[in-house]
């Protein structure tokens, strides 16, 4: 490990996708970091969220030794079979050319991988303090930052660190550090919601996505036992308009012959569709990554990939600036992954808008609705011949 006089060289706080992650590339690189979360063990490795990786999000965990914490997860969509219906049709996406590498993306359920990204970390010999409650951050606009929390046994903790890394999601307090008069926030609001459904029934297929009338939907799997069950919704409606029977009637209407099998119901929440980024990402000592920087439309299946993006390039560039002692990549840190997201974002309306606008036309009307099928047809392979469109 390196050692530099303080308690360690990184503190990242958030034990989710982007700071796991973080805390295993800084670890096979000799880096020293302490990884603080918030709730227990439990809590994390059960908690249900995101379930799919695309290619960029495999190479990066193959290339830096972590291909085991996705291993026997199935196939994403980026080979052309994830179903989609079409006003009950089934269509079939035009498959891309094969990537360079062999790599593919994969349905990894969130708590999967971050079960898988805990497992090894801990083998490994890393440092990760469950309950860490209180987090603030000081002086990080000096070259000493420092990191307090209340330890899980009560006590009051201070570490010294050269970098601290913010990867405590969207509500977190890492973001609250940045001095409000250098922190811009950009958003948009999409004008709808999902109506998000935890169910104990597994998916079959693992994915699959109708554009209907009646509002987009589609079920992915969170697991050989669970999936979750998505139904466009306006914003202004609460779980209490969504009891259990029409859940499963609406779900039979807008899917058809791939309508989930029923099976109990543990969680529904409302999700309003946004994107949303923080920029700068970075100020002084401190570097946000994942759903503190960035919420992306979850539509876009991106929101996991965009947190290995994070670490890998924050990763890279406190091994640079270790290895090197040039800091040439944390001062691009921002400006970077910026990039990056911003080209992320752009998809992700582009997408979403294609498959919502296309479907429901009481959010967009009937002239969005044709352009927004004009737009998905030219993603789709051709009708066979023998069935045309109406």
């Amino acid at each position: 490990m390196t050692t530099t006089g303080k308690d360690t060289s990184v503190v990242i706080v958030g034990g989710g996708v982007a700071g796991l992650a973080l805390g295993n590339f800084l670890l096979r690189k000799g880096v020293g970091c302490i990884v603080l979360e918030k709730h227990s063990r439990e809590h994390v490795e059960q908690r249900q969220r995101a379930g799919s990786l695309d290619v960029g999000g495999v190479r990066r965990l193959r290339e830096w030794g972590l291909a085991e914490v996705v291993e026997g997860h199935g196939h994403s969509d980026s080979g052309g079979t994830l179903p989609l219906l079409i006003e009950g049709e089934e269509r079939q996406w035009k498959v891309g050319g094969d990537d360079a590498d062999g790599a593919d993306g994969v349905y990894c359920p969130q708590q999967v991988l971050v079960r898988n990204l805990i497992k090894v970390f801990l083998r490994d010999g890393g440092d990760l303090r469950f309950g860490a409650e209180d987090v603030s951050l000081h002086d990080i606009d000096t070259g000493s930052p420092l990191v307090r929390y209340r330890h899980d046994d009560g006590t009051a903790r201070t570490l010294s660190c050269d970098y601290a890394a913010g990867s405590d999601g969207f509500r977190g307090v890492s973001r609250t550090a940045v001095p409000a008069e250098v922190l811009t926030s950009s958003a948009h609001a999409f004008g709808y919601a999902w109506l998000a459904v935890m169910t104990a029934a597994p998916a079959d297929p693992p994915a699959v996505m109708a554009v209907h009338s009646r509002g987009f939907a589609a079920q992915f799997t969170r697991g050989p036992h669970a999936s979750r069950l998505y139904l466009q919704c306006p914003l202004t409606d609460t779980v209490d308009q969504w009891p259990d029977e029409r859940i499963w009637s609406e779900s039979e209407a807008r899917l058809g012959a791939y309508a989930p099998s029923k099976g109990p119901i543990t969680s529904k929440q409302i999700v309003p569709l946004q994107g949303v980024v923080f920029s700068p990402m970075s100020y002084g000592r401190l570097y946000l990554l994942g759903d503190a920087a960035h919420i992306i439309s979850p539509m876009s299946a991106q929101g996991m990939s965009l947190a290995l993006h994070d670490a890998d390039v924050f990763a890279r560039a406190v091994i640079h600036r270790v290895e090197r002692h040039d800091s040439a990549l944390l001062d691009r840190y921002s400006q970077t992954c910026l990039d990056h997201t911003w080209q992320k974002q752009a998809a992700a309306v582009w997408i979403t808008e294609a498959m919502h606008d296309a479907g429901d036309p009481s959010y967009e009307g009937e002239f969005r609705k044709r352009i927004a099928l004009k737009n998905l047809e030219a993603m789709l392979e051709p009708l066979d011949v023998n069935h045309p469109a109406a």
